[in-house]
């Protein structure tokens, strides 16, 4: 049973409430009555920055839920931040470096100290159906240079319909947050997916960039196609399909997914990510999941002593995959045992890039 507004808004800040709140994030199912859900917060907590999104799940201290509000505090103490509120359809990437210039220079003079890049890093969140992630998060990755950028894009429990982004009480759609954090704790920001590319290639040959939609894969209609690759039929897409037989594309040497979101009557295929014609595909299969989750905290763990806690963003196929493959329980548990928080997602940013069935976040330790 959903617990009321009252009820989830005082037992959410029960559980992170400090005396010295810098801010808080706030990940809130789309089953919430969001403006409600903000009054309330502000009622307990007048005085304190908010800021958040809707989710297509959320990532609590026991793991994994569906229709809940989680979140964490973050201690005026330890942490510093400034927050930029990005309009992503007249961004473009010359904006990028005057964004950043603005936003350090706003950092400074808020907290009233030299801005060390080695102790900061930012947080990214999106609207989860803007299809703008690629031209945000290569601008502002690229204008920050050393400093490490990670997020995610909010969701609508798969509804594909609207998602919400708020800050300072205002709720908006076809918006982003950028947060610059700087934090004497010990972090380590982290992308992990769990897929390895098979010998199966192909070429994107026709496309509409602008809606991430592919027409066809070798000359031939993409669904039709996608499926001989995988050695199925048309008729057997199902979403369990597409999250456990992802594309990546080669950049930098290394692999990152693009996953489908649907296919369409007409045969073509819908992405989470940019998608253009001449790209050079590959088929991937997973691997084991939870083993490869396992690895990265353990090294997590050897890198920064013990995880006090971690903001988590974990693309909403990996929990397609998980539940369909019954492992949600034991990676729910992985996660609570390592005091992860945060949302399943539309996509996951990373330094430059917009991924997506992929895991990223921030993993804190002691200071």
């Amino acid at each position: 049973m959903k617990a009321s507004t009252e009820d989830a808004v005082e037992e959410l800040l029960a559980a992170i409430a400090q005396d010295r709140m810098e801010m808080v994030l706030l990940f809130c199912s789309p089953t919430y009555d969001l403006p409600a859900v903000l009054a309330e917060i502000g009622r307990r907590a007048p005085d304190v920055r908010v800021l958040g999104c809707t989710t297509a799940g959320e990532i609590t201290p026991a793991g994994y839920r569906q229709g809940t509000i989680t979140g964490m505090s973050l201690s005026a103490d330890h942490f510093a931040t400034s927050v930029r509120l990005i309009e992503p359809m007249s961004f473009e990437i010359a904006d990028g470096a005057a964004t950043i210039k603005t936003l350090l220079a706003e950092h400074e003079a808020r907290h009233q100290h030299r801005f060390d890049p080695s102790r900061s890093f930012a947080l990214l969140i999106n609207d989860g159906l803007s299809m703008h992630e690629e031209i945000i998060v290569s601008a502002l990755g690229d204008a920050l240079g050393e400093i490490p950028l990670v997020g995610g894009s909010a969701g609508d429990n798969l509804a594909f319909r609207e998602t919400a982004i708020f800050v300072d009480g205002r709720i908006l759609s076809s918006a982003s947050l950028l947060v610059l954090v700087s934090t004497d704790l010990a972090f380590r920001v982290f992308e992990r997916q769990h897929f390895h590319a098979l010998d199966q290639k192909m070429v994107v040959t026709r496309a509409d960039p602008a809606r991430r939609r592919v027409m066809e894969i070798n000359a031939e209609p993409a669904a039709e196609e996608y499926a001989r690759l995988i050695g199925l039929e048309r008729a057997d897409l199902t979403p369990l399909v597409f999250a456990s037989h992802p594309l990546v594309v080669k950049a930098g040497g290394r692999h990152y997914v693009r996953a489908i979101k649907r296919a369409d009557d007409d045969g073509s295929l819908h992405f989470f990510c940019a998608i253009d014609e001449g790209i050079i595909l590959s088929v991937a299969k997973s691997s084991d999941l939870v083993a490869n989750l396992v690895s990265l905290f353990d090294e997590l763990r050897a890198e920064l002593g013990s995880i006090d806690a971690v903001i988590g963003f974990d693309c909403v196929l990996r929990y397609v995959e998980m539940e369909q493959r019954q492992m949600l329980t034991e990676v729910s548990k992985i996660m609570a045992q390592n005091n992860v928080v945060g949302f399943n997602t539309y996509g996951e940013q990373f330094g430059m890039m917009h991924v997506s069935q992929t895991f990223t976040g921030i993993a804190f330790g002691p200071g």
